[in-house]
């Protein structure tokens, strides 16, 4: 039901902002937030080869395009620690 449903929240989300990466994006975190709501009910092998077959499909997809994950993006301020623009040096 869970896989279902973000099945079509990623059509939407490709016909609305018109960005397959976007989309595929918003689709495989789905994914995932279904694979691990499968675990606590299921406790069984297939259910964890689940979850982490679509967590490394995510891991290998992100990679394959060149992109990091989403959760891997720095803050917009870059890489100091309190947002701000780089040492000068």
């Amino acid at each position: 039901m869970v896989s279902a449903l973000a099945l079509g929240v990623g059509g939407v989300v490709l016909l609305t902002v018109r960005s397959w990466r976007t989309a595929l994006g918003v689709l495989l975190e789905l994914l995932v937030a279904a694979g691990l709501l499968r675990l606590p009910g299921g406790r069984s092998w297939p259910a964890l080869a689940t979850a982490v077959a679509v967590i490394v499909l995510r891991r290998v997809l992100w990679a394959g395009l060149g992109t990091p994950a989403p959760a891997d993006h720095q803050p917009a301020g870059g890489p100091g620690p309190t947002g701000g623009p780089p040492p000068a040096g």
